[in-house]
């Protein structure tokens, strides 16, 4: 029976590789690398309207969206203020990986969603196991903050 659906499994196990490769954290990664992370991270689905983490919390996890959308808000005067829409392909909380702080946003499901999570637990212990990985996932870790250093700075002056 399942070799009558590997074709369509297959097909999807290429989808999610292909969201992988555009996750700029994981830029670089050989296929056979990204296989392993779709099958190592934690997928979780969320209704719409769904809270998957409030602004204040400590930071525990990267979301990457498989399906569906995210609002990123964040507390307002009178109503919360949208910071960001995201769509399938984008993720969030990247940050949550290098250190535990708060969280700067509440991020919602604006429709039924599919995420894959990547807990810092994982992700310490990715770093501490896989040289292949770790030194690629660390570079563009720096890449990525080296983007916020520099739109923050653009936006002071």
């Amino acid at each position: 029976m399942i070799k009558l659906f590997g074709w369509a499994l297959d097909k999807e196990k290429e989808r999610r590789v292909a969201i992988l490769q555009k996750v700029h954290l994981f830029k670089g990664l050989r296929r056979n690398l990204l296989m392993k992370l779709l099958v190592d991270l934690v997928e979780k689905e969320y209704e719409a309207g769904e809270l998957i983490f409030s602004e204040g919390e400590i930071g525990k996890a990267l979301y990457i969206i498989l399906e569906g959308s995210v609002a990123l808000t964040k507390k307002g005067k009178e109503a919360p203020l949208v910071l960001a829409e995201l769509q399938a392909g984008s993720y969030f909380g990247e940050l949550a990986l290098i250190d535990q702080m708060p969280r700067f946003a509440t991020a919602s499901a604006q429709e039924k969603t599919i995420l894959l999570i990547m807990y810092k637990s994982y992700f310490d212990d990715l770093i501490k196991g896989s040289a292949a990985i770790s030194s690629r996932v660390l570079l563009n870790l720096v890449e990525l903050l080296s983007v916020y250093v520099r739109k923050n700075h653009d936006a002071r002056t």
